[in-house]
């Protein structure tokens, strides 16, 4: 039995009534005790884009999904854990509101920046203790620095690869930022209520999160998948880091997914985000 697969042992534990006492995932330094703070997930619109040919952009193999083109969505989500607020991934950037940008095999597009989602729910961006990044792409990084008190979460090697021209980071370089650089799985509050998964292969250290709710646990997929059919087929990108470690993560992530009865939320499946409340609403 792997790591994960023995940390998944010590996470399954009841998300709904009462809680019970959590063994420490495997080579954490963080003990898990009982959840007791109350966990909310509100899903937040961090743009969408359409993909020109999903076949040729989305596939390392041709022929794997129906040519033409494609909407998807840039979902961030807001974490809500007793008084600790959470942002998971920041969508792109800011600048582009109120626009649609050419780039190619793709047309971007955002309505809504991720402060004005936030100001609706009473929040303001100092407000957010912890910034969550599943990994590298600027279609998840676009936002970030608008929260530069915020702890920085992210894979150790995404964290390392951004720095340089465009950096989405720059507020948590040099000594004395608050990051938590990841090469394994992270208990976020130390209680098991919220999990940043490391499922590397998209690229190096790309992350997942796990947030156990009082009505069943949610997998917030990054981009181990961009799509429903992308997890029936197994499908990778042209882009990703590494197929293989693409498809062992696939594995460890559909055993989590199956072991403790988890809805998946694929980021960007117009179909998954559906699956939880519209904004500002939020799952409990």
């Amino acid at each position: 039995m792997g790591r994960l697969s023995r940390f998944l042992l010590a996470v399954a534990f009841t998300v709904a009534g009462g809680c019970k006492a959590l063994e420490a995932p495997e080579n954490s330094a963080t003990p898990v005790t009982a959840q007791s703070a109350t966990i909310t997930l509100t899903r937040l619109d961090c743009g969408s884009a359409l993909i020109k040919d999903f076949d040729a952009f989305f596939s390392d193999r041709p022929g794997l999904y129906p040519k033409g083109p494609r909407q998807i969505t840039d979902s961030c989500y807001l974490i809500r854990h007793g008084d600790q607020q959470m942002i998971w991934d920041t969508g792109f950037a800011a600048g582009l509101k109120g626009q649609s940008k050419d780039l190619g095999p793709l047309v971007i597009h955002l309505d809504t920046t991720l402060a004005e989602q936030l100001a609706q729910v009473g929040l303001k961006p100092a407000d957010i203790d912890i910034v969550g990044i599943s990994h590298m792409h600027s279609d998840h990084t676009g936002q970030a620095a608008e929260f530069p008190a915020a702890t920085l979460l992210i894979g150790k090697q995404d964290f390392e690869k951004s720095a340089g021209k465009d950096d989405p980071f720059g507020p948590w370089r040099g000594a004395g930022k608050s990051v938590t650089l990841l090469t394994t799985d992270q208990d976020v509050f130390g209680d098991g209520s919220v999990v940043a998964l490391h499922l590397p292969g998209h690229t190096p250290d790309h992350l997942a999160l796990l947030v156990n709710l009082k009505s069943g646990p949610v997998l917030l997929t990054g981009d181990l998948y961009h799509s429903a059919m992308a997890r029936e087929k197994r499908g990778v990108p042209p882009f990703n880091t590494s197929r293989e470690e693409t498809l062992a993560s696939m594995d460890r992530f559909e055993a989590l997914a199956k072991k403790i009865g988890a809805k998946v939320i694929i980021q960007h499946e117009p179909a998954d985000i559906a699956k939880l409340p519209a904004f500002p609403k939020a799952a409990k």
